[in-house]
């Protein structure tokens, strides 16, 4: 008896966050993963942005998940142009 099998299709989450530094600026990026992301900033590697590098220390305060990276990088384009009390409040509203 041969029975049929559903293709596995992969579904992939894209993501928004913000990082708040050490000085207390705000870094937005985008991801497909953020565990990863995360690692490569703390740890300096040579894909973490240039701009995380400078600080002593970063903590994730906020993220999104999206299911196409185009949505994604519309959020995050969006984010970079709010005024800093706007993040904020969105931050606050988060927690």
């Amino acid at each position: 008896m041969v029975s049929e099998v559903e293709p596995r299709v992969e579904r992939y989450m894209y993501f928004v966050y913000i990082l708040r530094t050490s000085s207390n600026t705000l870094y937005i990026g985008q991801t497909n993963n953020l565990e990863r992301r995360l690692e490569e900033h703390k740890n300096n590697k040579t894909k973490s942005a240039k701009y995380i590098r400078y600080f002593d220390s970063f903590e994730l305060v906020y993220s999104e998940s999206f299911p196409t990276r185009a949505e994604s990088m519309q959020r995050e384009l969006q984010l970079k142009k709010w005024p800093r009390a706007k993040k904020e409040a969105m931050i606050k509203g988060n927690k």
